[in-house]
């Protein structure tokens, strides 16, 4: 009699179903929260929590207060966190291809960034699978724009400024223009400025805007450079350890943040630049000296890219021209 109470109370645990228990994973990303990619991504993990039925949470940790901005990329690598944000062109020491949309002028609208980033991405994805990271989706700031403590009317107006550079492409950039790279992340800009580390700088209007550029610096030239992306990327060992549910409740959310993002970008332009001519920021339109001696800059990092990028690189970029 006891075995037989024994074995039903087993077959009666057998038949409760099991409460699925929530996973939580923890997102790196360098930017303050008024940025508007920490807005979308916020978003997106509001996104993923409701799609997965909260089988999945994703904290997300702004402004470099749990990796810096340097170490995100090796930190999903390594595990430390299953997700990250980071500027692409950051792991331009790795290989050229990650640096491609900072080329000054080779991609200038948002038309041609999102062509030139549908020829870029098989190639990211390939390579950063190697480092067992998977892409979700990339969303780009707005087209870089001059910031500067003085007028600056043509290139040569430009010499021995102290340039804020935060990739390699900007150090370049500001070398072929005779000024002093200096690395500033975007969390310093208001110090680096105040103290007189730096004086002028590429960046997009928004994040002059949000940081209230006005109040350390005089001119603001919306030369549109170029559109640099963040990525947004996942551990692989974390999303394989999803069910492929939850794992569509990802990737689903990625698309939307996707889209999002985009819109999001373009919207942020025309507010940040708004919002600099409100604030008597001078210069806004460059002068055409300007323009055309930028291009030239341009033309020259496209080359020496190609040259360095290899067979990879000139295929990058066939694809890209032929889609435009």
């Amino acid at each position: 009699m006891r075995k037989l109470f024994t074995l039903l109370v087993a077959l009666l645990v057998l038949s409760i179903p099991l409460s699925v228990q929530a996973e939580t994973w923890n997102m790196a990303t360098p930017y303050p929260d008024f940025a508007f990619h920490t807005v979308n991504i916020r978003q997106f993990a509001a996104d993923v929590k409701k799609a997965s039925s909260g089988k999945l949470e994703i904290k997300v940790h702004s402004g470099q207060s749990l990796i810096k901005h340097p170490e995100i990329k090796n930190a999903v690598r390594s595990s430390q966190v299953q997700m990250g944000e980071f500027l692409l062109g950051r792991l331009a020491n790795e290989n050229a291809i990650f640096e491609v949309d900072m080329i000054p002028f080779l991609a200038s609208n948002y038309d041609q960034a999102k062509k030139l980033w549908a020829a870029q991405r098989p190639h990211v994805e390939k390579l950063l699978a190697k480092s067992k990271i998977k892409v979700l989706y990339s969303v780009p700031w707005s087209p870089q724009g001059l910031f500067a403590k003085k007028a600056i009317n043509t290139v040569n107006d430009m010499k021995t400024l102290r340039f804020r550079a935060y990739s390699k492409a900007t150090e370049r950039l500001a070398t072929l223009l005779g000024m002093v790279p200096t690395q500033t992340e975007a969390t310093e800009l208001a110090t680096a400025f105040l103290t007189g580390r730096v004086d002028s700088m590429m960046t997009s209007p928004a994040t002059g805007a949000n940081n209230k550029a006005w109040d350390w610096v005089s001119h603001y030239y919306h030369v549109q450079g170029w559109l640099p992306k963040n990525i947004v990327v996942v551990s692989e060992k974390a999303f394989g350890r999803l069910d492929k549910a939850t794992q569509e409740a990802v990737l689903e959310s990625a698309r939307k943040a996707d889209e999002r993002g985009w819109k999001m970008s373009v919207v942020d332009t025309d507010q940040g630049v708004k919002k600099l001519k409100e604030h008597g920021m001078k210069g806004i339109e460059p002068s055409a000296e300007l323009k055309a001696g930028l291009k030239d800059v341009g033309k020259t990092m496209t080359e020496e890219w190609l040259k360095k990028s290899g067979k990879d690189g000139a295929e990058l970029v066939e694809t890209y021209r032929k889609s435009l």
